[in-house]
């Protein structure tokens, strides 16, 4: 039987991946990182990818399932804004 526990977190996890898609979406359309930092997306990427480590050994198999989802979210939010980032600092130069 799945902790209800698991559960909840899975969801959470799997839940954040279509809000931080509004992001992509949106630094898609603007093609420039205004008023946000790379490394607080980095920061948070990394501790996803530490959790599709983590889970597996908790046993918490939605956890990981949905860690899976706000993963790749992350992955490409963090690189849209690190290329629009360098991209507007090469056109300053």
């Amino acid at each position: 039987m799945i902790p209800w526990q698991d559960m909840v977190n899975g969801l959470f996890e799997a839940l954040g991946a279509p809000f931080i898609f509004l992001s992509i979406l949106k630094l898609h359309r603007d093609k420039q990182v205004c008023g946000v930092s790379w490394l607080h997306a980095g920061f948070f990427a990394m501790w996803g990818y530490w959790n599709l480590y983590y889970y597996p050994h908790l046993g918490q198999w939605c956890s990981f399932a949905g860690g899976v989802f706000i993963v790749l979210a992350n992955s490409i939010w963090l690189g849209q804004l690190i290329y629009y980032s360098v991209r507007s600092q090469q056109g300053k130069r």
